[in-house]
């Protein structure tokens, strides 16, 4: 480490307020699937800004893109239309099922939309919306209180009411959490921060025929799973299963502050002016920056490359394992958002696994207490791909008891 990364970090250190464990690095710039720190080391980046960067870093249509519409107008909050907003939520409705959409800042605030607008469009006393336990649905105290993890619940109760969490992939004991109160279900159609956790399809399909019985809304977080991290723009379209109310973020944007709620016309007629509202939420050079990635993630061909190059990260994951069997497992996840599952003598190491990649030059992280996380840019070669395999064999054979 340089005396100038030394420096930096220090300076950062006296000024922010300590909720982040960060790596020992300063980083300046980026391009493609690579990162460079202030030192000049260079860092191949597994990690995207935790699934936000799909199209890589410095893409050059978002680049662009960014730059131009910073260039003729930045601001000029919600009371006004503009030509990207607008653009974007066409783009959104075209390519899936809504009808309707509202722009936030972040995929907490996307949620946040959700659960007001499931609420208020329900019945008198019915508010409760069921979660899933192993959820993660962001930050604030609404959504926190729908995670399903009480780590994250901490030191931060009376946690507001109306969000029961129902035990993972158990569809009676879901049914059987139903009452009079309930007016939606809410869920990640594969759960990322909890170990990438996939919901296999008959059980979303139950969680949908319970919606239906039951006059339930349902609710889709597709805010890590969204935008083509799976191999199809959302996950749920790999279902069979639509759900009446979705929300994204994350890569939206590659890098830019936005997410989205998107949902029917009946239900997006229960939100009236003055109903809600998000000061920058569609922001234009956000809006700008969201159009020129759509435009890349659905042309022709780009889609399926992410589905193949999954598979073929999935079967050197997979490899990986059968050579290692004292410390993983196996693959699992879907398109390129993958988890080589660890054994308990590799739950045990997981985070220093992950210190070692970063001295190796690699990023990645541990999810869930349970598993190492990938995911790397849409935009990844198969070369990176196994230089990432590689460093990982380095890694798990150099680890001693």
């Amino acid at each position: 480490m340089t005396g100038e990364s030394t420096a930096w970090m220090a300076r950062s250190n006296q000024v922010f307020i300590g909720t982040y464990s960060r790596f020992p690095a300063v980083m300046v710039e980026g391009r493609g699937c690579v990162l460079r720190d202030v030192a000049g080391r260079e860092y191949l980046d597994f990690l995207a800004g935790i699934a936000v960067c799909a199209l890589g870093h410095c893409h050059p249509a978002v680049t662009r893109a960014i730059c131009e519409q910073a260039g003729r107008l930045v601001h000029v909050s919600n009371l006004f239309h503009t030509v990207p907003q607008t653009e974007l939520a066409e783009l959104l409705v075209a390519n899936s099922f809504a009808d309707r959409v509202f722009f936030a800042n972040s995929g907490a605030e996307a949620n946040e939309a959700a659960i007001k607008l499931a609420r208020k469009y329900s019945a008198a006393g019915r508010y409760e919306i069921i979660s899933l336990a192993g959820s993660f649905h962001g930050r604030t105290l609404a959504t926190v209180a729908a995670t399903g993890q009480s780590k994250f619940h901490q030191g931060f109760e009376p946690l507001p009411a109306g969000f029961p969490h129902a035990p993972f992939g158990d569809l009676a004991a879901l049914e059987s959490m139903i009452t009079p109160r309930t007016c939606a279900i809410l869920c990640e159609p594969l759960q990322g921060e909890s170990g990438v956790r996939p919901l296999v399809r008959e059980y979303l399909v139950g969680i949908r025929e319970l919606c239906d019985r039951y006059d339930l809304l349902l609710i889709f977080d597709e805010v890590q799973t969204g935008m083509g991290r799976t191999g199809t723009l959302f996950a749920y379209e790999q279902q069979g299963v639509v759900p009446d109310i979705l929300t994204t973020a994350k890569a939206l944007a590659n890098g830019l502050p936005i997410g989205a709620m998107l949902t029917s016309e009946k239900i997006a007629a229960a939100f009236t002016p003055g109903s809600h509202a998000s000061t920058f939420g569609g922001n234009p050079v956000a809006a700008a920056a969201a159009v020129a990635t759509l435009r890349v993630l659905l042309a022709d061909g780009f889609l399926a490359e992410v589905v193949a190059k999954g598979s073929y990260f999935a079967e050197q994951l997979n490899a990986l394992a059968g050579r290692h069997p004292r410390y993983a497992t196996g693959a699992r996840g879907s398109g390129l958002l993958q988890a080589l599952i660890l054994t308990e003598a590799g739950i045990s190491r997981g985070q220093e696994m992950v210190n070692r990649m970063f001295e190796q030059g690699v990023l990645i992280n541990f999810a869930g207490n349970a598993v190492l996380r990938f995911v790397p840019p849409l935009v990844v070669s198969r070369a990176e791909i196994d230089a990432c395999i590689t460093a990982l064999d380095r890694m798990l054979g150099g680890l001693s008891d």
